[in-house]
């Protein structure tokens, strides 16, 4: 509908046009400041620019007025257009909201490392990454989702050492001294079963085989990890291995030579010379690369793969590596400027307003399949899609078990699910009711539509942006608004049935769309 608006207005005054949603609605639906800009460029006053402008749209069937107001120009849909839109949407339900955008992303996240379960932290970057998957394939961008695992370095070898030390403490009943730093809680024990049926005890006490037990370990989580994104709705296309990539690396280095100097027998990367704060250490004294290494390794694979564009989505504590990594990759010869970094921020979870328990099986962590179990993964996609990813989540579990209003999910569904009962009230058709049309609706009905409408503008909006709560909000205020027309009108039985359950449809049709790009499906019935 914007989008709509937005051409004829390119058309009109042969330039791009800012089109405002005014907060009177008395004023239209649209509003534009273009001749504020016009201004100086005609030498008069927006007011008399905004005047001419207004009166040169004549007779045009998108608009029953066209109004100049204190030099805003000021547009009321006319009820044939948003009667046809409307028709086109429920008849056309799977285009609704879509457009054919021509770009290729490859867009990283989550991206855990593969020594334990998901935290929550690891939710709420799966839960953005994945939001921001779906909005942009409804809008055609060819996205593909990738999990860059971690499989390489100290925190592998470390998570076969703890395997060894937990088979010989739980299974073997030996008295064991732990390091300061190890993996911890009920699946370290799962796994240590699962290994005597693979290597038997003896593996428990092989130093030389710890690699082996590190490398079937990881494979194991991964399937706890895929199981759980799963669980969360949440689906990847391709797996990077971090281990596989270094093979790559000499000639990666000779890419980069000028990138790169030798010091102290270690190998630096320059990353001053693009705004670091310090250059980075890629490889060390002792020839064993840094994370940093790899990350250069993989984005220059990335790069190379030909795509237009590259987002990953990191943990806030990784804020540091993004200059770094651009860095590298200028170094490299790609663009720099096609790698954007989106950071997540941790979560507070509170249940009964008291700090939320950590968990058994994770020894020092919330997981994140404890939360789902006890809340859901609507519940848990909806509310960690619902603030700026880059700021602080903090909610409580208790609060999303309620079914009332103050829990955000339910009132949607609950919107949704009361139009389908009055849908399955009504003794009329849906061929009955697609026939009548949405002309000479009263104003709050109006206005129940044209925010029906705005969903496209809004899955525009929330993608380009990156601030996928923009959904979220939006479709709490579509369900405020529904339930408040519920209540202060009569449909059934009335004269405008037909009209009325046909907006209902259009409100689902938004409901349920809106929802699905939040990887939650709309209830029919509560």
């Amino acid at each position: 509908m914007k989008q709509r608006v937005a051409a004829l207005l390119r058309e009109q005054f042969d330039r791009d046009v800012v089109l405002e949603k005014p907060k009177d609605r008395s004023f239209g639906h649209f509003a534009t400041p273009v001749a504020f800009s016009l201004a100086k460029e005609f030498r008069k006053s927006p007011m008399a620019i905004a005047d001419e402008l207004a009166s040169s749209f004549g007779e045009d069937p998108m608009f029953s007025a066209v109004e100049s107001v204190k030099g805003y120009i000021n547009l009321r849909l006319s009820e044939s257009f948003l009667d046809e839109y409307a028709s086109w949407a429920l008849e056309n339900e799977e285009q609704f909201g879509s457009v054919n955008a021509n770009e290729k992303i490859l867009l990283e996240f989550v991206s855990a490392n593969p020594t334990g379960p998901l935290h929550i932290g690891h939710a709420r970057g799966a839960v953005y990454g994945d939001t921001l998957l779906r909005l942009g394939r409804k809008l055609g961008f060819d996205i593909t989702a990738e999990y860059y695992v971690n499989d390489a370095g100290n925190q592998i070898d470390l998570l076969g050492l703890s395997i060894q030390l937990e088979g010989r403490s739980s299974i073997l009943n030996e008295e064991v001294e732990y390091p300061e730093s190890f993996y911890r809680g009920e699946y370290m024990t799962d796994l240590a079963k699962e290994a005597v049926a693979v290597f038997g005890t003896e593996i428990f006490h092989d130093e030389n085989r710890q690699k082996e037990l590190a490398l079937w370990a990881k494979d194991k989580v991964m399937e706890i990890i895929i199981k759980d994104l799963a669980d969360a709705n949440i689906h990847f296309d391709t797996f990077v291995s971090e281990a596989s990539l270094y093979k790559e690396w000499d000639r990666v280095m000779a890419k980069m030579a000028g990138g790169v100097y030798h010091l102290e027998d270690k190998i630096w990367l320059r990353s001053t010379d693009y705004d670091d704060a310090k250059d980075r250490v890629v490889v060390r004294e002792d020839g064993r690369p840094t994370y940093l290494a790899g990350d250069i390794i993989y984005h220059n694979q990335k790069f190379e793969r030909g795509y237009d564009h590259h987002i990953n989505i990191w943990g806030a504590d990784h804020h540091g590596y993004i200059p770094r990594v651009k860095a590298a990759a200028e170094f490299l010869g790609h663009d720099s400027s096609k790698l954007e970094v989106q950071l997540s921020q941790m979560v507070s979870l509170l249940k009964d307003g008291e700090p939320y328990k950590m968990s058994k099986r994770a020894g020092n962590v919330i997981l994140m399949s404890d939360i789902i179990e006890e809340i859901g993964s609507d519940a848990l996609r909806f509310i960690f899609a619902s603030k700026k990813s880059d700021t602080p989540l903090e909610f409580d579990v208790e609060e999303l078990k309620k079914e009332d209003s103050s829990n955000p999910i339910y009132y949607i569904n609950y919107a949704h699910a009361r139009i389908q009962t009055i849908l399955g009230k009504s003794e009329l058709s849906r061929d009955e009711i697609m026939a009548s049309d949405l002309k000479g609706l009263n104003e709050d009905a109006d206005g129940l539509l044209f925010e029906a409408l705005l969903l496209p503008e809004v899955i525009e909006d929330a993608f380009m942006t990156r601030q996928v709560q923009k959904l979220p909000e939006y479709l709490k205020s579509l369900a405020a608004r529904l339930h408040k027309f519920y209540y202060d009108y009569r449909i059934i039985g009335e004269k405008d049935e037909a009209k009325m359950l046909k907006l209902f449809l259009v409100v689902a049709l938004s409901l349920r769309t809106g929802l699905s790009l939040l990887g939650i499906t709309a209830k029919d019935r509560m």
